[in-house]
């Protein structure tokens, strides 16, 4: 029976999201119908309530939504003019200067604010005037913009780390938050790279240098902005605060940057409530049915068959994390990445551990591999918000692309075989 409810699980959770249900109604609606072949119909709805309940009574939990209304106050509050210029005092004589400011200023604001989308937003209105009057195509300016906004969804504050670190039976958020320095700057390098190699082909432009004083005013003005990171990470590391504490530290401290440089008003502060909770509401229901599949999972043995399955391909360590990044990238493409953390951890974490890895080594590779799904089509979110910024049609920005995606997963394979790249830091701070 429990085979059986296994089966009747996933094809009526894709049957669902086939005929375009919300993943969060998918995943309830299914593990209902498959509770309900398990136990009575009384003991199935109670014991699910219960579990979806349970699954966000964590005060770890309070650090999603506090994170994202940082981020929302950060993106309203004038700090991405600021680290633009700063990106360009840093990589302002490279050939292409000004695609190289964009992924360094996606690398900075993402971290900043916790979104890639909302570093697209702003990076892309920012950036494609700048490089059009420069002669740039805006298919190249697109692509890096796009290729660049995933990364602060690794390099922390990070709200789908802490959403790894609950589903994952309770991984240190500070050795993950600490973990995603390396593999986040890795990627934003690794799209710089390829940026260089084609500005070069293209003979873009290189940016004209601010004199001195101009430079130091420019550095002097971000300070306060990168301030905020070294005050939550610092604090969270060393143990000052918690990650939910760090998170309200992080409001306050938005709040008073924002209102310091004048461009956060007070009437702005409803409509940015109103976007928190939408926000939240959605992660948060996504959390909640996610726990509850997770439950059902446990009762059909789900976790245990596929691990029999993929060990049973192969008792080769690497050929299995191969055909997991493989399942996590096809997943990537039509699913979002919190649901797909939520649904896969419980999946693959048991069989990556059967290898005696590390949890913050597989969630490092997890999250990554999820994260390029943020740029692919056919529900890339960051692939639709860097298209619409720059004014140009999807199917012309997928071929410039492509060799971005090319070195993003050489970067993943990177990760996946060198454990020390994912280890090193928090080894370090003896995390």
């Amino acid at each position: 029976m429990t085979t059986f409810a296994g089966i009747v699980l996933f094809i009526s959770f894709f049957f669902l999201m086939f005929f375009g249900a919300p993943i969060a109604l998918a995943i309830i609606i299914s593990s209902l119908l498959t509770f309900m072949l398990i136990f009575p119909f009384d003991v199935a709805i109670l014991t699910s309530a219960q579990r979806m309940i349970t699954g966000i009574d964590n005060f770890t939990m309070l650090a999603i939504p506090l994170f994202v209304l940082s981020g929302i106050i950060m993106d309203n509050g004038g700090i991405a003019f600021r680290l633009i210029n700063f990106a360009k005092v840093l990589v302002g004589r490279l050939p292409g200067s000004l695609a190289h400011t964009n992924a360094v200023g996606n690398m900075l604001f993402g971290a900043i604010s916790g979104s890639s989308v909302a570093s697209a937003a702003a990076m892309g209105r920012i950036m494609t005037p700048m490089q059009n009057a420069q002669g740039y195509k805006t298919t190249y300016s697109a692509a890096v913009n796009i290729a660049s906004a995933p990364t602060g969804l690794l390099i922390p504050p990070s709200s789908l780390l802490i959403v790894y670190s609950l589903v994952s039976g309770g991984t240190s958020v500070a050795a993950l938050f600490i973990a995603g320095y390396i593999p986040g700057i890795l990627w934003g390098i690794a799209v710089m790279i390829v940026a260089y190699l084609m500005a070069k082909k293209e003979k873009y432009a290189v940016s004209k240098m601010p004199g001195v004083r101009d430079v130091l005013y420019i550095i002097w003005s971000a300070v306060p902005s990168l301030l905020l990171i070294v005050i939550v990470i610092g604090g969270i590391v060393g143990g000052i605060f918690t990650a939910t504490e760090g998170a309200a530290v992080a409001v306050i401290y938005s709040v008073i940057l924002s209102l310091f440089y004048k461009n956060l008003k007070w009437k702005d502060i409803p409509a940015i409530f109103k976007e928190t909770i939408n926000i939240t509401g959605m992660i948060l229901f996504l959390i909640t049915a996610s726990a509850l599949f997770s439950l059902v999972m446990s009762y059909t043995g789900l976790p245990q068959a596929m691990s029999a399955g993929l060990l049973s391909l192969t008792d080769n360590q690497y050929g299995i994390l191969l055909i997991m990044i493989f399942i996590l990238l096809v997943i990537g493409t039509f699913m979002d990445i919190t649901p797909a953390v939520l649904i896969f951890t419980p999946i693959f974490l048991p069989i990556a551990e059967t290898f005696s890895m590390d949890p913050i080594h597989f969630g490092m590779i997890l999250c990554f591999a999820l994260c390029i799904g943020n740029m692919t089509p056919p529900v890339g979110s960051v692939l639709f918000v860097g298209c619409s910024v720059a004014g140009v049609r999807i199917e012309h920005v997928i071929k410039t692309l492509l060799p971005f995606f090319a070195a993003v997963i050489v970067v993943l394979l990177l990760i996946t075989f060198i454990p020390q790249i994912s280890l090193f830091l928090p080894q370090l701070f003896g995390l």
